[in-house]
């Protein structure tokens, strides 16, 4: 009797939600530039644990692709590179903005207009994902 409890309590633990990344991320200004042949996206994560969270990745079916992006200046020049990943320290706020971190949408879809909405996931190391609604603004931010 006492082994057959034990083992539906094992079983019965498999059930029990572990509280993922996405759980633990407070998301703000979620918005999308949209402009000829591609869009980037902004948003603010802040960290709300205790520990490191990694972002992964983003998909979207409004972009054939999204990367992680980040714009450098170096010498008055500015250039793009891919991120693999973005790591927020417990407690932080990261910020993609126009001229730093951002979305790079390739490919969007007719989705990507100025006054909709489109959805982004977001993809953490854990394996969690937090689908997040951007609305798409032109090119001026509007």
């Amino acid at each position: 009797m006492k082994h057959n409890c034990l083992r539906a309590l094992a079983s019965l633990a498999m059930f029990i939600p572990v509280a993922a990344a996405a759980a633990r991320i407070t998301i703000a200004d979620p918005w999308v530039r949209a402009l000829p042949g591609n869009a980037a996206g902004y948003v603010t994560l802040t960290n709300d644990s205790d520990k490191t969270i990694t972002l992964v990745g983003v998909r979207s079916n409004a972009c054939g692709m999204v990367m992680l992006h980040k714009t450098s200046r170096d010498g008055g020049m500015a250039s793009m590179s891919d991120m693999a990943e973005v790591k927020l320290s417990p407690h932080e706020t990261v910020k993609f903005a126009p001229g730093g971190l951002h979305l790079m949408c390739m490919e969007p879809t007719a989705a990507m207009k100025p006054g909709k909405t489109v959805t982004m996931v977001l993809e953490f190391s854990d394996k969690s994902e937090n689908p997040v609604s951007f609305a798409v603004k032109n090119a001026a931010g509007h």
